[in-house]
C-alpha cells in the first residue's frame, strides 16, 4: 500500500543548526535570542504515541545528535558524525533546555563481547519516514531499523558477518550522555522469562516504567548483565536502591551464534502501570511481524496527515508543510490507562511540554484535526488539576504540574473556552468550570486577584485573560452570577500597560522584553489600541517591533556573552519564528485595520524562517509549538486561542482541504503572484465575506471559502475587524 502523503514528509527537518536562506528585507532584522537548532529527531514515532524509537548518541538534542547542551545561540560541536551507541524510546520533540531527555531502555546489537556496550558507530545510510527509522552501524555492518505502535516499539537487526552476537537492553540508560543531562535510576527489577522473552522494572525520576520483551529468533538465550559482564547462575536481577556513586550500567541480554545475513526482531510493550500491564499491551501487535506493524503505523499517518490535503505549490513547499504538520502530531503523548499517580483508568498524557509554547497553534491545531483527541487532552489536564492542584503549564512524564510555573499562567484556560464553544462531546463542563475556577488562584493567581496586578507582568495577561474564558466557560452553563464576578477580574490586564508608552510596563520577562509581549493577542484589543494612541500610533509601533526600515541585525554566534545577549534584547525586535512568546504578534495588524501589514510580515517569515533539509527550523520547534504555526501561516488561517476565530489571512496554496470532524471545508485561492500578496476580497459559502476571520462554527460547520489576492493592499479587513470584548 502506497502511502503518498507520507512521502512527503522528511523527519531530518529540523535535527540540526539553523541554516536557511539569505535573508533579505525586514526579516535581516529580528534578533533570535534561543539556540539555533531545531531540537527535532529523526526516530520512528506513532501520531500522538506514549513512545518513539531513536538512536542515541546522547548528545543534545534529545540524545540524537551532534551538539553540546545550548541555552542560546549557535550549538557547539560534541561530534563531527551522527553516530549511536544503541537506540533509545521515548524522546522529546523539539524543546530546548528541558533538564531531562528519558531516552530510556537503550538496546544495542553486538558482535563480539558485552564489553564494547556504549561504543559509538557511526550512522550509515540514514532513512526515517512517519513510524520508521533505519541506519546502518559502521565497523560492525549491522543493519537497524525501527518502528512502534502505540506502546510498542519494535527493533530489526540484520547482521552482515556471522558469529557470536547478542542484543543487549540498557536498563540504566537515560537522560542525555552531557554533565548534568543523565537520568539516573534508583530501583529495578529484572526477570528473564525463558527463551525469548523477558521483562523488568526500572524507577527514573519517581516514575515506575516497566517493560515486556520478546525476541523471534530461537537460536537466541536470555539473559542478565551487570557492568558488561553476564550474570550467571540467575534470572532475576533486583537493585531496591541505587547510588549515583555505586552505579553500574546493568540490563537483559539476549545473545547466541548467528548466520551472516540473519535478521533478529524484537518487540518491547512498555506501561507506566507494571510488567502485567506491559505484557497487555504488547497483545496490540501479537502475531504481526516487523513489516506489518511497519505498515499499520504508516496507514495511520496517512489518514492524520491527510486530514490537510493541499493543491499546488513547489515540491520544496510541500515538503515543509507535511513536516511541519507531521511535527504538529508528534506531542502530547497519549497513554490511554497508563496514569502511574492515580488508580483510576481513562485518559493520561504526558510531554506537554509546554502550554507555553503550544496553546497558541499547536492546540488550536490539534482542536480542529483531531478534536477527539484534544477532548482526551483537556480530560487528562482536568484530572491532573484534581489531583495535584492545578492545572498544569507543562507535564513530563515525571509528577509535578507545577514546575513549569515561572513561563505562565492559566494557559489551559484558553483550549477550554475554544472547546467549549464548539459544544464538542465528551467533557463534563460543571467539573471542569469548578476546577478552572479554583485554578485561577493558584501560583500566583492569589496576588492578582487580591490587587489587580502581578509581576512578572506576563503573568497578569495569562491571568486576566484566563478569567476571561473561564467566564465564556460560565455562560455557556448559564451561571451569570459567576460570569459577572469573573468579568471584573478579566479587565485587569489594563494595569499591565504603561499609559506614558501604551507598552507593558517594567517587569521580568521570559525568554524576552516587555516589546515581545505587548502585542499579545487579548480579548479587548479594541482597549489595547487605545492605550497606544489609536489605530496609526499601535501600527507604528508594531512596525517598528518588525523592524521596518530598520538595518539588519547581527545575530549570535557560538557561545554568546552576556553583552551580546543584553545588546539584543535592547533591540526590542521581534524574534521571528526563533521562539513563541511574539508568535501571534504579526496578527496584531488586523485589529488596527491593517491585514495587509500582517501579509507582509507573515509572507517574509514562511520566506525565510523555514526551508528543507535538517538545518529547517530558526529555532526551538518545541513539541510542534513553531511547526504548527507554520501549518496555520501556509493554510491561511490563525487561530485567536481562547476566542474559537480564526483570522483570514493569504494561502500558500491553490487548495486546500481540511478534514474538520468529518467535514470537508475547502480553501481555494485565486490570482496569487510570485511576489508579496495581500487579500483583496474573501468569498465564503458563495456569499462576500467582509469581515477577516471565520468563527469555529463557520469552520467545522464545513464548507468552501474562495480569497482572492492582489499583489497591491486594499482596504480589506480595514473596517470589519476581529471582535473586541470590552468589559466582557
Amino acid at each position: 500500500m502506497q502511502h503518498p502523503i507520507c512521502s512527503e514528509v522528511d523527519p531530518f527537518i529540523g535535527c540540526a543548526a539553523t541554516e536557511l536562506p539569505p535573508v533579505e528585507g525586514m526579516a535581516a532584522t529580528w534578533w533570535w535570542p534561543k539556540p539555533q537548532v531545531g531540537n527535532t529527531h529523526p526516530g520512528a514515532c506513532f501520531p500522538f504515541g506514549m513512545v518513539s524509537a531513536c538512536p542515541y548518541s546522547g548528545a543534545y538534542p534529545t540524545g540524537y545528535g551532534l551538539y553540546q547542551k545550548n541555552t542560546e545561540g549557535i550549538p557547539r560541536k560534541l561530534y563531527e558524525t551522527y553516530r549511536a551507541s544503541g537506540f533509545t524510546h521515548f524522546q522529546q520533540s523539539g524543546t530546548g533546555a528541558i533538564r531531562k531527555y528519558y531516552n530510556y531502555f537503550r538496546v544495542t546489537p553486538l558482535m563480539g563481547p558485552l564489553q564494547t556496550l556504549g561504543n559509538h558507530w557511526e550512522l550509515c545510510d540514514e532513512r526515517a519516514e512517519p513510524g520508521y527509522y533505519a541506519a546502518q552501524l559502521s565497523e560492525t555492518g549491522i543493519t537497524a531499523e525501527l518502528t512502534v505502535a502505540e506502546k510498542v516499539a519494535v527493533h530489526r537487526y540484520t547482521f552482515s558477518q556471522g558469529g557470536e552476537a547478542s542484543i543487549a537492553i540498557d536498563f540504566s540508560c537515560g537522560g542525555l550522555a552531557l554533565e548534568h543531562g543523565r537520568t539516573l535510576p534508583m530501583r529495578a527489577d529484572l526477570e528473564t522469562l525463558g527463551p525469548g522473552h523477558a521483562q523488568g522494572t526500572v524507577v527514573m525520576e519517581g516514575v515506575a516504567l516497566s517493560v515486556h520483551i520478546e525476541t523471534d529468533h530461537p537460536g537466541l538465550r536470555p539473559g542478565l548483565w551487570y557492568d558488561r559482564q553476564l550474570v550467571g547462575g540467575g534470572k532475576r536481577l533486583v537493585f531496591d536502591y541505587i547510588r549515583e556513586t555505586t552505579l553500574r550500567s546493568f540490563g537483559i541480554v539476549f545473545f547466541g551464534k548467528l548466520r551472516a545475513g540473519e535478521t533478529v526482531t524484537i518487540k518491547l510493550a512498555f506501561s507506566l502501570r507494571g510488567v502485567e500491564r506491559a505484557k497487555a499491551n504488547a497483545e496490540a501487535v501479537r502475531g504481526q511481524g516487523f513489516d506489518q506493524v511497519r505498515q499499520r503505523t504508516a496507514s495511520v499517518w496517512e489518514e492524520h496527515l491527510g486530514r490537510v490535503r493541499v493543491s499546488g505549490g513547489s515540491a520544496t513547499t510541500r515538503k515543509v508543510f507535511y513536516t511541519a504538520l507531521y511535527h504538529s502530531m508528534l506531542k502530547p503523548c497519549f497513554a490511554e490507562d497508563e496514569s502511574p499517580f492515580w488508580p483510576t483508568g481513562g485518559p493520561f498524557v504526558f510531554d506537554v511540554c509546554t502550554m507555553w509554547d503550544i496553546y497558541k497553534t499547536q492546540l488550536p491545531l490539534m482542536t480542529v484535526l483531531a478534536p477527539k483527541r484534544i477532548t482526551e487532552l483537556l480530560i487528562a489536564l482536568t484530572r491532573v488539576c484534581e489531583e495535584e492542584g492545578n492545572y498544569p503549564i507543562g507535564y513530563r512524564m515525571a509528577r509535578g504540574a507545577d514546575r513549569f510555573y515561572r513561563q505562565a499562567s492559566a494557559l489551559a484556560h484558553a483550549s477550554l473556552a475554544d472547546v467549549n464553544a464548539l459544544e464538542l462531546p465528551g467533557i463534563d463542563w460543571e467539573w471542569v468550570l469548578g476546577l478552572m475556577t479554583r485554578d485561577l488562584l493558584r501560583t500566583y493567581g492569589e496576588e492578582f486577584a487580591e490587587k489587580g496586578v502581578v509581576h512578572p507582568l506576563t503573568h497578569t495577561l495569562d491571568l486576566a485573560y484566563g478569567y476571561y474564558c473561564t467566564a465564556r466557560v460560565a455562560r455557556s452553563l448559564g451561571d451569570l452570577e459567576l460570569a459577572k464576578r469573573l468579568d471584573g477580574h478579566a479587565t485587569a490586564w489594563v494595569a499591565a500597560y504603561d499609559p506614558e508608552t501604551g507598552l507593558l510596563a517594567d517587569s521580568t520577562y521570559y525568554e524576552g522584553t516587555k516589546y515581545n509581549y505587548s502585542f499579545r493577542l487579548l480579548h479587548d484589543m479594541a482597549k489595547r489600541i487605545q492605550l497606544s494612541g489609536g489605530d496609526e500610533a499601535f501600527v507604528r509601533q508594531l512596525d517598528r517591533f518588525f523592524g521596518y526600515g530598520a538595518e539588519p541585525v547581527r545575530q549570535l554566534g557560538v557561545a554568546p556573552s552576556a553583552e551580546e545577549l543584553s545588546a539584543g534584547y535592547a533591540l526590542g525586535r521581534f524574534e521571528g519564528l526563533n521562539n513563541e512568546p511574539d508568535m501571534e504578534a504579526p496578527f496584531a495588524y488586523y485589529y488596527a485595520g491593517r491585514p495587509d501589514r500582517s501579509a507582509e510580515v507573515v509572507g517574509a517569515i514562511l520566506r525565510y524562517m523555514f526551508a528543507e533539509g535538517r538545518g529547517g527550523l530558526a529555532g526551538n520547534d518545541d513539541s510542534g509549538g513553531i511547526s504548527s504555526w507554520y501549518v496555520w501561516a501556509a493554510l491561511g488561517l490563525f487561530p485567536v486561542a481562547g476566542q474559537s476565530i480564526y483570522l483570514i489571512g493569504v494561502p500558500t496554496f491553490e487548495r486546500v482541504e481540511l478534514n474538520v470532524a468529518g467535514k470537508s471545508f475547502v480553501i481555494d485561492t485565486r490570482n496569487r503572484s510570485e511576489n508579496q500578496n495581500y487579500v483583496s476580497q474573501v468569498i465564503l459559502n458563495g456569499e462576500q465575506l467582509m469581515r477577516s476571520y471565520l468563527t469555529g462554527a463557520e469552520l467545522f460547520e464545513g464548507g468552501h471559502m474562495v480569497v482572492h489576492l492582489s499583489p497591491m493592499p486594499n482596504d480589506w479587513g480595514s473596517d470589519h475587524r476581529p471582535p473586541s470584548y470590552a468589559g466582557i
